[in-house]
């Protein structure tokens, strides 16, 4: 009977940590007790079906590469000026406000994360596992401060912003990237079909 009390109470203990770092974590990013507490309800039964989910994935999967990287954005910034600002070696001149155009405006200092799965999933289902982190995809303007501010981080690997895309009349669909080696750095376009080992810039929602 003592070794099934001591597990037990050990098994408590565990239990109060996460529940206690799940809390800590949820009312930093803004959620309420109330927000916490609608997970004992029914309605909460799809959110932690989707927190399952992804404990499950990472299992399977194994482990999502993630780097974070704090850059400040100036959504109103033409895209001339900020590849200006880049200074890339080598641009797509098919990279444009025209062609990629954005709603946002204002300055703002982000997290923009890097992510890696390690594996080749459809557009879909990236997307659907993005959102599943609490992640959307990047972009364009995201990318360019990434690329400026952060100029190295692509010669380490090619990184996509997805949030971003321009469809030519042909229905081709492409994305801008972010791309290069140690000699020079390239602002590039990828169509969907890009390379799982790339990294997909995402920020939090």
């Amino acid at each position: 009977m003592a070794k099934n009390v001591s597990a037990i109470v050990s098994g408590m203990g565990v239990g109060m940590s996460i529940l206690t770092k799940l809390m800590e974590k949820a009312r930093r990013r803004g959620l309420s007790d109330e927000d916490f507490h609608s997970l004992a309800t029914p309605e909460g039964d799809s959110i932690i079906d989707q927190l399952v989910g992804l404990m499950m994935e990472t299992k399977e999967f194994g482990k999502v590469n993630i780097e974070t990287h704090t850059v400040t954005v100036d959504y109103g910034l033409s895209v001339k000026k900020a590849c200006k600002v880049g200074e890339y070696d080598d641009e797509n001149d098919e990279i444009t406000s025209e062609n990629f155009p954005s709603t946002r405006t204002g300055k703002a200092g982000i997290e923009i994360k890097t992510v890696c799965f390690n594996l080749y999933m459809s557009l879909d289902e990236t997307l659907a596992r993005l959102d599943r982190m609490s992640l959307r995809p990047a972009e364009l303007s995201e990318l360019l401060a990434l690329g400026a501010q952060k100029p190295d981080l692509q010669r380490k690997f090619t990184i996509v912003a997805l949030g971003s895309v321009w469809e030519e009349e042909d229905g081709h669909c492409w994305a801008p990237l972010l791309g290069g080696h140690e000699l020079s750095r390239e602002l590039g376009l990828s169509w969907f079909g890009w390379d799982h080992h790339c990294r997909l810039a995402a920020v939090r929602k």
